[in-house]
């Protein structure tokens, strides 16, 4: 298996060949994808039932759950699987599907939290405007326009990564196909073009970040100018559960992509993967669901409704 012309199926190695622990992680694992599809279902089901929050912040939200859902979706099931069936193997097929999946879903993450910046940035700082700049129409539209920008930008990075050929076998250290540890497969003559792809990448995401820097640096100095009894915690409320997210999805996602390919241990790469793979879609509905009083109520009011209604 020289090329990817042979390659059939790769390897993950995943976190232990014990069997006692394959099923130690397949239990947490589920606990974890239980938790994070809990979580988000009930978040989608609360901002679309509930018609006050029907704002451009919960829409957004509202797609940032259906992301996250997405996200741990593409990951988890397949190595709770090969934990429970004691196998490792994965086919070609399934992980270049694997990689666009988590490429996609990640991207998109960012771009919604970039948007969301910008809605957050509109209504604090040009309240006056707000209504007109984000209404129903605009709002779709930023939301469509990111993801077909994103599923486009997916497939292009998803095609670069298995143009290479694969001279270092197909062992992949991790516990799904990710691109960095794919890299440490290539021939060192095919790597040279998706490496120029992901220091584009980085440049685009770090455009991003510079934009939601800057969107929150003019957010504070508004909100440090509004006196405290004329809505300031309330402004603060509707910023902190955002930065928080974003903060958490960078972190772990800029270690794992930034750092040099040899750099770590292969167990420390399987836990900054599971902090961005699985961290932020599990912690997101905690993160808002803690810090947004509307939302609060509203999955109060689901749950009584719930409750209820099966007596």
């Amino acid at each position: 298996m020289s090329n990817q012309t042979t390659m059939t199926e790769f390897l993950l190695l995943g976190f232990s060949d014990v069997p006692e622990l394959q099923i130690l992680c397949f239990v947490v694992f589920l606990v974890l994808y239980l938790i994070s599809l809990l979580g988000n279902l009930l978040i989608i089901t609360a901002i679309a039932l509930d018609r006050h929050l029907h704002t451009p912040m919960y829409f957004f939200l509202m797609n940032l759950s259906i992301l996250d859902l997405g996200s741990i979706s593409a990951t988890i099931p397949k190595s709770m699987a090969n934990s429970l069936m004691t196998t490792r193997s994965i086919s070609y097929a399934g992980c270049v599907a694997q990689v666009f999946l988590v490429v996609f879903f990640t991207s998109a993450d960012f771009a919604i939290l970039t948007i969301m910046a910008y809605d957050r940035y509109t209504a604090i700082c040009q309240p006056l405007h707000y209504e007109t700049v984000m209404n129903r129409r605009a709002c779709v539209q930023m939301a469509a326009s990111a993801l077909i920008s994103v599923l486009l930008y997916s497939a292009v990075h998803t095609g670069n990564t298995f143009a290479i050929s694969f001279c270092g076998g197909n062992m992949v250290d991790q516990f799904f196909c990710e691109v960095p540890q794919l890299l440490k497969l290539a021939c060192s003559d095919s790597e040279i073009s998706e490496v120029g792809f992901l220091i584009f990448s980085v440049c685009l995401a770090s455009s991003c970040f510079i934009f939601i820097i800057v969107s929150y640096v003019q957010i504070f100095t508004t909100v440090l100018r509004i006196p405290p009894e004329q809505g300031r915690h309330k402004a603060f409320s509707t910023c902190l559960p955002h930065l928080i997210v974003v903060s958490l999805f960078i972190c772990t996602g800029s270690f794992t992509y930034l750092k040099p390919t040899s750099s770590s241990t292969s167990g420390l790469d399987l836990v900054v993967a599971v902090l961005y793979s699985v961290l932020p879609p599990m912690m997101n509905p905690i993160i808002y669901g803690m810090r947004s009083k509307e939302l609060k109520g509203a999955l109060s009011k689901l749950i009584v409704w719930r409750l209820f209604s099966k007596n």
